[in-house]
């Protein structure tokens, strides 16, 4: 029997606030109404020892650099090996919240590790796996910050970052979308629907055969 084609893997990045949850969510719907079969994960979390990680991570106030970069990893390595590659095989499309550009803009760029050593470690994480396209949901700081406010729950570590930090993070999506190929940025400061439409006409011309007019 023919193998099933392999899945679409798609990423949603931007800094915070910026609204890759609400996207991601909405893709996943719209997924939903066409009947297409498709994972919805995120990071780090996604698994239980992700979702785990993930409390740490967000909750924690003695976690160092270095230990952030690895225990992402581990949450990562763990997400790509049991849901990620397994629904991938089966012609599933993946859509995740954050992935490894993430572990470039908030840890290399962010937390100033370097670059030339995050990019190995991420890559033997992974095995070498990566999104098929990744879209970086472009908002001002200011923005993310707005929004953030907007929000009934108290803000996570990574969101009480001080403003250096998150300015770091921003220009490293800026720069990361500009040198590598798999990664498009649209404007995500305009109403959820509008930016809901610009996901999908990206995608649609990046992958016709799921997102485009013929698409079932």
């Amino acid at each position: 029997m023919d193998e099933a084609p392999r899945g679409r893997f798609l990423a949603l990045e931007g800094v915070e606030g910026a609204g890759k949850s609400t996207q991601t969510r909405l893709l996943a719907d719209w997924l939903s109404r066409r009947g297409v079969p498709h994972v919805v994960t995120r990071e780090p979390g996604g698994t239980v020892l992700g979702e785990q990680v993930r409390r740490v991570l967000l909750e924690s106030d003695v976690v160092t650099a270095r230990t952030e970069l690895l225990l992402m990893l581990a949450a990562r390595a763990t997400l790509v090996e049991t849901v990620v590659r397994p629904a991938l095989a089966r012609g599933i499309v993946v859509l995740t919240d954050r992935f490894s550009l993430s572990t470039l803009a908030y840890q290399a760029f962010g937390r100033g590790l370097a670059e030339a050593e995050v990019r190995p470690l991420n890559a033997f994480a992974t095995g070498g796996l990566e999104p098929d396209l990744t879209v970086v949901l472009d908002v001002p700081l200011s923005v993310g910050v707005e929004r953030l406010d907007r929000r009934a729950r108290a803000r996570d570590r990574f969101e009480q970052a001080d403003a250096a930090f998150h300015e770091r993070v921003a220009r490293a999506y800026v720069e990361l979308a500009e040198r590598e190929a798999a990664v498009e940025r649209i404007d995500g400061t305009r109403g959820v629907d509008e930016v809901h439409a610009g996901v999908l006409a990206l995608l649609a011309a990046r992958f016709p055969e799921t997102f485009g007019d013929g698409a079932v």
